[in-house]
């Protein structure tokens, strides 16, 4: 895997240049948080890198809340997200057996990834509830993504990953092929430390396939537990950078709505007749960690866990489903 080298200065010129073509979005960091941002060219300074899961999911771009299918579409620039951290990019994979079918391929779906230029970045902090390591992930990118940036002391260094990211480094970025070992030597140094801090954090946590298992053998008394504090808010499958059902809503004028939706709302599975397999709030709660632990990984090649910990993060009953996990581990 090759690697490239370019000033800060030149790097944040060339984003400038950029704007003028492209639609980019990155990683800043506010009041809030780090999150992506439409990149404006007061804010190419203030874009962060190397920064730990930024609040939203990679997903959003490419599965947008709510998008009306049948609508007249204009030809959009092309787009250029930086900052994606691994989490992302792994649960950008599970998407794509998804939705890139060969059979049911989603031409939506199909045409922003053609569309878009993913700039990852390798993580070289970690925050509280990040648990990659536990299912086989890694805080840097190595695959899925065009090229991963890292900052150094002024100097960006870029990975090359695909041939889109390796054609868009050396005839837009111009960046130079990088013969400095000390340059690589540091990139990868902090990656190793991070995955090492990581795995003695959550040495205790079992890996995906053994979770699966766990899960599937569990009680109801352990989902009644976990879900008492479960308030149906949907933010954990909203947040999450593999989930992914929806609706499809038919509207006036022939016109369909695609609006994200979430096993844990009630009614997800209520049908015509009135019956709803998902009633019981322990059984919705139940779904998704099935879903993710157990049926996706029968039918797709994929984690359907990443292991950012968003989901964690954002619950508003405080709920940690590692907590859950290890309480069937003991």
């Amino acid at each position: 895997m090759r690697y490239y080298i370019t000033t800060k200065s030149e790097w944040d010129k060339k984003l400038d240049q950029l704007l003028l073509s492209h639609t980019i979005f990155a990683t800043v960091s506010n009041d809030l948080g780090l999150d992506f941002e439409f990149l404006r060219p007061a804010d190419i300074d203030n874009i962060k890198y190397n920064c730990p899961r930024p609040v939203t999911s990679l997903k959003t771009f490419f599965l947008p809340p709510r998008e009306n299918v049948t609508a007249d579409r204009d030809s959009d620039s092309p787009r250029i997200i930086i900052g994606a951290p691994n989490c992302d990019i792994e649960g950008l994979s599970l998407l794509d057996e998804i939705y890139l079918d060969r059979d049911f391929k989603d031409m939506f779906f199909n045409w922003r990834r053609k569309n878009t230029i993913i700039v990852a970045t390798d993580c070289f902090s970690y925050r509280d509830n990040c648990h990659c390591v536990s299912y086989g992930i890694k805080p840097f990118t190595t695959r899925i993504a065009d090229m991963s940036v890292s900052q150094l002391n002024g100097t960006m260094i870029f990975r090359c990953i695909t041939d889109k990211g390796e054609a868009f480094i050396k005839t837009v970025i111009n960046a130079q092929l990088l013969e400095d070992k000390n340059f690589v030597e540091s990139v990868e140094n902090n990656n190793t430390e991070v995955e090492k801090t990581l795995t003695e954090k959550n040495k205790g946590l079992p890996d995906y396939a053994r979770s699966g298992k766990l899960l599937e053998s569990a009680g109801k008394n352990i989902w009644k537990k976990y879900s008492s504090d479960c308030v149906s808010c949907g933010s954990c499958t909203t947040i999450c950078p593999t989930c992914s059902c929806f609706l499809l809503i038919d509207k006036p004028g022939f016109e369909k709505v695609k609006q994200m939706d979430t096993c844990q709302y009630p009614g997800f599975e209520r049908v015509a007749g009135g019956e709803d397999a998902l009633y019981e709030l322990s059984e919705r709660f139940r779904n998704r960690y099935m879903c993710k632990y157990v049926w996706k990984p029968k039918k797709y090649r994929s984690t359907a866990c990443t292991g950012c910990g968003r989901c964690i993060d954002s619950c508003l009953g405080k709920i940690n489903k590692n907590e859950l996990i290890m309480e069937l581990v003991k």
